[in-house]
């Protein structure tokens, strides 16, 4: 669910892994002599005093918690090409001169600085990094929300696809906001947790921040003010200034568990995907420990991993505290290039990119993030009569697709966005047929093969099916394939 990528990261990406195939970064990697101190973990906190953050914790313990700002604002990564986010000046996460000091390459990404690689490992080199151990990804800019209110749940079904209410509390879905006109098209794609006190965590992409934002303020004064919504109001708030890290990768929850304080007694592996908890982490030096901080199991690279949102006070000497607890065998620092080439690895979706507001979630392969109870045109979510006909296929009187997201491997030069998918005259004996386009493509570090991501018409999309990809105008062989490239290892128990 991250933004349109900004040509630096694209270059970086073809830099970093045009020849890094699996076992010259594995040859690479072996070589690596990792550093075991040298770690600076020693940071002190802002000078604004430590806070609790109201948003996240249960409302008994937010009243007695003190509150302060910090600087920055967060935001997301998705991107829709806002044109108010391009003229504003960047932004910085609460980490931007931490990157500075730890070597980042700093690139504008989603209205922000944000770091796209850094100096001790190229993209390739990172990526790896983070499939073999785990790597810490600042995603700060994303859009933290929270929604609360009688009819908080209730608005979130009329936006969404989502079986909202019936979220137990500290669960977690993928879902998606829907456009108002009844089309079906995904204005944004999101992450939706329930909090206790009837609290819902939403986050959004960063590139889509003012696109979202006067989507949100919209449709909530709509609702409130629809007659028998007195006592069923909503309302939002944004988490402007909180940090967001993502921890990835299989020493994720050896690193996590080492720094947690123990009283709060947080057994992360009975913590599954998909689920989350507030807990404390020790930080200066293990001397004290943070705020509660809401921990989700989950992430963007198809690993094992946790995303962390922090009061933007506490995120450098939270960050601090989980490198020098994992020390540098363990876990690094990672950019965006990095995160673009695992997400595509793991078959996510890049918004601006893969999703559209022209995409509706059947064509997107996302029927399954809604569940059977709301496959119904009277399900009440917008577009929910069109969504529902889709979800049919034409063989069983439906309307189905025209045309499906699918996964390809494609041999020669790697195929980039924007390519075209054709037919393959050899195969059939007939003429060559446009068949669809690329939306997302880089060669895969870990596969050492050409990867890609697009939408090819319905009947061509079956696994197998063999078509040409044209880059720089010259057909490449490829070969539909099923998603995710790599096998996905969320924790979900022995």
């Amino acid at each position: 669910m991250q933004s349109v990528r900004p040509a630096t990261i694209a270059r970086a990406l073809r830099g970093a892994c045009r020849t890094q195939s699996h076992n010259a970064a594995k040859r690479y990697h072996s070589r690596l002599v990792f550093q075991q101190s040298a770690r600076h973990h020693g940071r002190s906190l802002q000078s604004t005093p430590a806070f609790h953050p109201r948003q996240l914790l249960p409302l008994a313990q937010a009243r007695n918690a003190s509150s302060s700002s910090s600087s920055s604002s967060s935001s997301s990564d998705t991107n829709h090409g806002s044109s108010s986010n391009e003229a504003a000046p960047l932004q910085k996460t609460p980490l931007y001169d931490f990157h500075l000091a730890h070597g980042a390459k700093m690139v504008p990404f989603g209205g922000f600085h944000m770091p796209v690689q850094y100096a001790d490992l190229s993209v390739g080199q990172s990526h790896i990094f983070t499939r073999e151990h785990c790597s810490l990804f600042d995603v700060s800019h994303m859009v933290q929300r929270v929604f609360s209110g009688p009819g908080a749940a209730q608005f979130l079904q009329r936006v969404t696809p989502s079986a909202v209410e019936s979220l137990a509390p500290h669960r977690s879905t993928l879902s998606c906001l829907l456009h108002p006109d009844g089309s079906g098209g995904i204005v944004d794609d999101t992450v939706i947790s329930r909090l206790p006190e009837g609290r819902f965590y939403v986050v959004t992409n960063a590139g889509c921040r003012d696109k979202d934002n006067a989507y949100l303020d919209r449709e909530i004064a709509k609702w409130n003010a629809e007659p028998g919504h007195e006592g069923l109001q909503v309302h939002e708030e944004r988490l402007e200034g909180q940090g967001l890290v993502a921890l990835q990768g299989p020493d994720a929850e050896a690193v996590l568990a080492s720094a947690l304080d123990g009283e709060d007694g947080l057994d992360l592996k009975k913590l599954f995907f998909g689920q989350s908890a507030y807990a404390r982490l020790k930080i200066r030096e293990g001397k004290i420990s943070s705020s509660p901080l809401l921990i989700s199991r989950g992430g963007y690279t198809g690993e094992d991993g946790f995303e962390i949102s922090i009061p933007g006070g506490e995120t450098v000497a939270v960050v601090d505290a989980l490198l020098a607890v994992g020390g540098a065998e363990r876990v690094r620092l990672a950019g965006l290039g990095a995160r673009d080439s695992l997400r595509l690895e793991a078959g996510m979706c890049l918004y601006g990119h893969d999703l559209t507001e022209s995409t509706t979630p059947v064509e997107a392969g996302l029927s399954w993030i809604i569940p059977k109870e709301r496959r119904t045109a009277d399900s009440g979510f917008y577009g929910a009569e069109v969504i529902a006909k889709q979800l049919v296929p034409k063989s069983k009187g439906g309307a189905g697709v025209k045309y499906r997201r699918v996964g390809l491997i494609v041999e020669g030069s790697p195929a980039r966005e924007g390519a075209e998918i054709w037919s393959r005259p050899e195969e059939d004996g007939g003429e060559a047929v446009k068949l669809g386009r690329v939306t997302s493509g880089c060669p895969s570090p870990t596969l050492g093969k050409n990867i890609a991501m697009g939408y090819i018409k319905d009947g061509s999309h079956k696994p197998g099916t063999k078509v040409n990809v044209l880059v720089r105008n010259r057909p490449r062989q490829a070969v539909v394939t099923k998603m995710p490239f790599v096998p996905t290892k969320y924790w979900k128990g022995e």
